[in-house]
């Protein structure tokens, strides 16, 4: 029963994470090719169920899905229609070739609710959240290497017990985004600090689940109905009070002359435009930055983080390999640094193969058609919703020799490393992830840094596996792992 409902969660959310809809069913859309009028299939939801109680993978199910009605197919969620793609050619001929025409995100109501006071463009804001990284960004890679310190020094306080790593490293990458928005971290324990990981976290949890979905569906009825989907909005206002709080610190002792965060760069911006009447840049839009990027900041790398010790304790001649590069590399004098990252060509290589197997996002956000276009031979209206599956290409068969098995190989080449076209972790095109860079010196050097430092095992007598459970992201289940000192 437990292994049905982790398949169910897989397909489940594969359909209805993003646009968050509840009761599935993959229906007959009318589309038309260029030439003749066109039918997608039509499936219920009976067979769709019963599909994934024969399949013991998620990605199974959507493979098979795939197989029946072809790499593009329109699903319907309440009102709202949407046409997802599948397979690297169209996901890259969506999101690269016809990155203009896929350039808007549609409406999600929930999403819509809880960044209700930030208006404006959103290719300004979005504009300026780079701009803004980049301007801070070569301070990236000491802030991270500070954090990786703390972090070591936490799992060492373990003494080689088994522990659950999840309050650890999501701490640690939380303090990253703290460091980078507020200009200050937090000591793990302190209970601020604590209650602000709880509140992103039930929050991300309750966006994706059931009630998140319900919402999306029916937001005029949801909004009088009592349930867990209400906590969404009572933490964000509490994340709200909180981060309006930092804002206003900064504002006491703000200098234009220094940069010290991205809340002073958004000040900074805010002061540059005070003449402009239409300007957007306002403390209204510097709250919902703020927190966006708290949103995306933290899950997603420590989760991944979270799957690479557990592939690691899993497959220990793997690590051992990691290590050995690690210690001819780096030694264990120094900490490791991005430079090192092209004279370590089998880290690199495991540390994509874990992003590939964890499927963190396994769909990427949605996109909305700004004209008419045509795709696979569709015509897709202006105003199309597309959700691109990233999941079709991570364990695509058609391009990975062994997609199903954890398999650094993937990403080597008589020893060197190998770029893969197919390795989408962050998206593609225009719409790419905004902290990649941000993502990618993270990963490395916390990764290195603990395999530098600890041997992970499994405890004794315990047998690790790779469940996982869904909300935004695809996450392990809760496991423990013992991490033993090399030193």
């Amino acid at each position: 029963m437990e292994m049905m409902r982790n398949h169910y969660n897989g397909v489940y959310l594969f359909l209805m994470t993003i646009l968050a809809m509840p009761m599935v069913s993959l229906l007959r859309r009318h589309l038309s090719y260029t030439t003749a009028c066109q039918y997608f299939c039509t499936i219920s939801i009976l067979p769709v169920v019963s599909l994934i109680q024969k399949v013991t993978k998620s990605e199974e199910c959507v493979f098979q899905l795939i197989g029946r009605y072809g790499n593009i197919f329109s699903v319907q969620f309440g009102n709202l229609t949407f046409v997802v793609v599948n397979g690297y050619q169209l996901v890259k001929e969506a999101l690269v070739h016809q990155a203009e025409v896929f350039a808007d995100r549609p409406h999600i109501p929930l999403l819509r609710e809880i960044f209700k006071g930030g208006k404006g463009r959103l290719k300004q804001q979005r504009k300026f959240v780079l701009s803004a990284l980049k301007s801070i960004g070569v301070s990236f890679e000491e802030r991270i290497q500070e954090e990786s310190r703390y972090l070591t020094e936490a799992i060492e306080e373990e003494k080689g017990q088994p522990f659950d790593p999840h309050y650890k490293i999501n701490s640690a990458v939380s303090n990253i985004i703290c460091s980078i928005t507020f200009g200050e971290r937090f000591e793990y324990h302190d209970s601020q600090f604590q209650e602000l990981l709880h509140l992103l976290a039930e929050t991300l949890l309750l966006i994706g689940n059931f009630w998140g979905q319900l919402y999306n569906a029916f937001p005029w009825l949801m909004r009088w109905v009592p349930g867990p989907h209400n906590k969404i909005f009572k933490h964000w206002k509490k994340l709200k009070y909180f981060v309006n709080g930092v804002i206003a610190k900064h504002k006491e002792d703000w200098n234009s002359s220094e940069t010290r965060d991205f809340i002073d760069c958004y000040l900074k911006e805010i002061e540059k435009s005070k003449d402009d009447s239409i300007s957007y840049f306002n403390e209204e839009n510097l709250l919902c930055s703020t927190l966006d990027l708290f949103l995306t900041g933290t899950e997603t790398s420590a989760t991944t983080i979270r799957w690479a010790l557990l592939y690691m304790a899993v497959y220990p001649k793997i690590q051992e390999k990691v290590q050995t590069e690690i210690d001819t590399v780096i030694g264990q004098s120094r900490q490791p640094m991005m430079d090192d990252k092209e004279n370590m060509p089998y880290t690199n290589a495991v540390l994509n193969e874990v992003q590939r197997m964890g499927n963190v996002v396994p769909i990427n956000v949605p996109r909305m058609a700004t004209s008419d276009t045509t795709l696979a031979g569709f015509h897709l209206p202006k105003g199309t919703t597309l959700i691109p599956s990233l999941t079709s290409i991570m364990f695509d068969k058609n391009v990975w020799e062994t997609p199903d098995t954890f398999n650094p190989e993937h990403f080597l080449e008589n020893g060197q490393f190998r770029k893969r076209e197919a390795f989408l972790p962050f998206s593609a095109g225009k719409r790419v992830c905004p902290g990649e860079h941000l993502a990618r010196t993270e990963l490395f050097i916390f990764f290195t840094t603990l395999i530098q430092k600890f041997t992970f095992r499994a405890p004794e007598n315990v047998e690790l596996n790779f469940e996982f459970t869904i909300s935004l992201t695809r996450c392990p289940k809760p496991f423990q792992i013992c991490a033993v000192s090399r030193c």
